[in-house]
């Protein structure tokens, strides 16, 4: 099939709406959470809340006025949400749930020397889960146990392993940790449980990032996730043949092949405009989690410091990437706390011409203060340079 060749900005706004970031206004009901969820893939969990916990910020991106209590009804009430892993922790649309379980049957293959060695603390935990319903690893914690195998650290070593394998589900968290139960509790009858063939696990690979990117490269939708490199292979040329995905090249860079469909493809058709709004992103976000495609695409070298000694940080512990437009405009390295009720801009890091803007500062300004609100602040204390 003939490979099509787009511009940089054609390419950008494809990753732009595709990600949700060109009507955010618009989003106001539990459903609208769930299709932003949904189209996304999966939103990645993770443990550092300097601003705010990263699913909550990447949510209230697109969505301004999330609350926490409607992803915990779609999880625990609707089940329409469901906690497991992506490319890191996730929470991921209950559609996909099959697709779930090709890993969970690698997971149980790959550490079943460790099942057979903790056979005693796997039944005990189950039984436990059984008969009490939905526990907490802090429920497993009792200090007159301490040193034997129901002490907490193996515990919580098989309630991971048993969450993994699928034994377990995550049915909600409290103070961010996992509450656990029994899938058959919490699963409905309208979730498809078949598991996936290697053939269809690669399709939904591919399908869920051309989806939730507009475009995207193999090393893209196989991004630290579990699949057969060999089958994935060959669906990419099977769905390239059947023209259920047409190859795309970025003029500006010929070497990378991406993907995409027809149907994302047709809204180049008419004239388009980026808007002015200005987002300032968690480094968790889906657009920017890849950084060699947000270079590619976007222009922009951006790494989070926060895993790295302080003596090796050039900007700062967690600087969030702001999108302007179709542009990243720079980052900013800020800090919440919500004992003070004090947002805290330590310093800021602009592209060229962006310092300059009074437009683009307006914005930024306001959207700070939004900022602030959300990460249960009602003060912006600016002291970058």
């Amino acid at each position: 099939m003939k490979t099509l060749i787009i511009s940089p900005d054609e390419a950008r706004y494809l990753a732009l709406i595709n990600q949700g970031l060109d009507n955010y206004r618009q989003h106001k009901t539990k459903k609208d959470l769930l299709n932003i969820i949904t189209k996304l893939g999966y939103v990645q969990i993770d443990t550092i809340s300097i601003i705010e916990r990263a699913h909550k910020h990447i949510l209230w991106t697109r969505f301004p006025g999330y609350r926490n209590d409607m992803l915990d009804e779609l999880i625990d009430k609707d089940k329409k949400v469901f906690e497991f892993w992506d490319h890191a922790a996730a929470y991921l649309p209950m559609k996909f749930y099959r697709f779930s379980l090709p890993r969970k049957k690698m997971y149980a293959e790959k550490y079943k020397t460790w099942e057979k060695k903790n056979k005693k603390l796997l039944k005990y935990i189950l039984e436990r889960i059984s008969a009490e319903g939905p526990l907490q690893s802090r429920d497993f914690d009792d200090p007159k146990k301490r040193g034997l195998w129901w002490d907490w650290k193996p515990a919580k070593e098989g309630l991971e392993f048993l969450f993994h394998t699928g034994r377990l589900i995550a049915r909600a968290r409290k103070n961010f940790q996992k509450v656990y139960d029994l899938p058959e509790r919490f699963l409905t009858a309208a979730v498809n449980t078949e598991m996936p063939s290697y053939e269809e696990l690669a399709e939904h690979l591919i399908m869920k990032s051309i989806t939730s990117g507009g475009i995207t490269a193999e090393n893209e939708f196989t991004y630290l996730r579990y699949h057969n490199r060999n089958i994935t292979k060959k669906v990419l040329i099977d769905l390239t043949e059947n023209s259920k995905i047409i190859p795309v090249k970025i003029s500006n860079d010929e070497k990378t092949i991406y993907y995409s469909t027809t149907k994302i493809l047709n809204k180049l058709n008419n004239a388009f405009k980026f808007s002015n709004d200005v987002y300032i992103l968690s480094p968790f976000d889906n657009l920017v989690i890849q950084r060699g495609r947000l270079k590619k695409i976007f222009g922009y070298d951006y790494v989070i410091e926060c895993y790295l000694p302080a003596h090796k940080r050039k900007f700062g512990y967690f600087c969030l990437p702001v999108l302007y437009g179709d542009k990243i405009a720079g980052k900013i390295d800020t800090r919440a706390d919500r004992k003070t009720g004090e947002l805290t801009v330590i310093n800021e890091f602009w592209e060229t011409g962006v310092k300059t803007n009074k437009d683009f500062r307006n914005i930024y300004l306001n959207k700070l203060n939004e900022l602030a609100l959300f990460a249960g602040c009602y003060i912006v204390k600016y002291n970058s340079k």
